[in-house]
């Protein structure tokens, strides 16, 4: 009977001992806040295939908030590897059945259960979705495989096309906020695995929560991140860093749409930001700004004229700040010498830590602004601008006001 007790009780103990280390956290958790309820539902199912060819592992969780629209309902994923292509096979955690994938609570919410439930030293924030940059698309067209399937409704991020909901660049901060409250400290990368939201004003919601911030100046095709190649070579590396681990994204991300890489060829962009840098390019902004709002009319008008042939994305508005710098300095703006810019270029430099495209976008240096192009374009943006936090930090929306102040349209 003795022998009996003191083997179930060895028993228990190991049971003990197994839950707890299995309860023990991991060295990063992957959380995908994938919103398919629109019109890239199809690819939700593609990039969990990519990710189940590596699956969750001893470094990394991989746990995914799927919101398919032709399913009709909500799942909880936690990725395993499994190699059944065309069909997700990860265990069901929790269905949810609909749920608003357009209102940054949601996120909020799926962040909070991911961490309770998958602990982790270190924690990657993904929003997977249709994104426009930090306003609405202005036009374009859906293309897969070379096939136009018409035209998006993009708004800032995460489009919820069963209510019609989507989460603003301004909530999309909050719901980072949050996250961080949650967590214990800043989230140590956040992604779009969307178009466009490589931006300043964008990045700049977030930089009291976010340590590193990842994602594409340019539209990205359907097909998206390359998660098998990102997981892959994220695991190799043991103890990976936030800047690492955006490093490899930024890496893996162009290759797969090169030529042998992936995904069908394609012209892209991505970048990686540290935020922790992004007071010092506000700082130098503002420095610059004040001296381009004392030139005179003859020499804003030079300004504006620049902007037309700065690097620009599919939004036409959305220009990269170095190239457009660049412009600015051979275009002699009277009373503007070279050293003016140095300050800015050496702070955005710092900033992007990984920047990588294809040769279309080879003027690309990693970081859009907003640089509408004409007054009436600034009129209708204007004032929620001003309320960004990259705005007032940077002095960014008075230089704007003060380029089209001489124009009536």
């Amino acid at each position: 009977m003795r022998n009996t007790i003191s083997v179930l009780l060895v028993s228990l103990f190991s049971v003990i001992s197994l839950a707890q280390a299995s309860d023990s956290p991991k060295n990063w958790t992957f959380l995908i806040y994938l919103n398919g309820n629109n019109s890239l539902d199809d690819f939700g199912t593609t990039n969990l295939n990519q990710m189940e060819k590596v699956g969750s592992t001893d470094q990394v969780n991989v746990v995914v908030q799927w919101a398919s629209m032709a399913a009709g309902k909500t799942q909880r994923l936690l990725v395993k590897k499994i190699d059944e292509s065309g069909k997700v096979s990860s265990p069901i955690v929790q269905d949810m059945g609909q749920v608003d994938m357009g209102d940054y609570n949601t996120l909020v919410d799926f962040v909070k259960w991911g961490v309770a439930n998958y602990p982790a030293q270190h924690y990657f924030i993904d929003v997977w979705d249709h994104g426009s940059g930090w306003h609405q698309l202005q036009s374009m067209n859906h293309v897969t495989q070379g096939i136009t399937k018409g035209p998006i409704h993009a708004q800032d991020i995460s489009l919820d096309e069963n209510t019609g909901h989507w989460i603003t660049t301004e909530q999309l901060g909050l719901a980072m906020g949050e996250a961080a409250k949650i967590i214990g400290h800043k989230v140590d990368v956040y992604g779009s695995d969307a178009c466009l939201m490589a931006m300043a004003e964008v990045a700049g919601e977030m930089t009291d929560s976010v340590q590193y911030f990842v994602g594409s100046q340019q539209t990205e095709p359907g097909a998206g991140w390359p998660y098998t190649e990102l997981l892959t070579r994220w695991n190799a590396q043991a103890n990976a860093t936030g800047a690492d681990v955006s490093k490899i994204l930024t890496e893996e991300y162009v290759k797969s749409y090169q030529s042998g890489g992936s995904n069908s060829p394609d012209e892209v962009t991505f970048s990686g930001f540290d935020l922790s840098k992004m007071a010092d390019l506000d700082a130098t902004l503002n420095t610059l700004g004040a001296k381009l709002r004392a030139v005179d009319s003859t020499e804003r008008a030079k300004l504006v004229s620049a902007i037309g042939s700065a690097q620009s994305f599919t939004n036409q508005d959305y220009d990269d700040l170095l190239d457009y710098l660049n412009l600015i300095k051979q275009a002699n703006v009277r009373n503007l010498v070279p050293a003016d810019f140095a300050d800015v270029e050496t702070a955005a430099k710092a900033f992007i830590i990984a920047n990588a495209d294809t040769d279309t976008f080879n003027r690309a240096t990693g970081l859009s602004i907003w640089l509408p192009a004409d007054k009436s374009t600034y009129s209708t943006y204007s004032d929620r601008y001003k309320g960004l936090k990259f705005s007032a930090a940077s002095s960014w929306g008075a230089t704007l006001e003060s380029l089209f102040q001489d124009s009536r349209n």
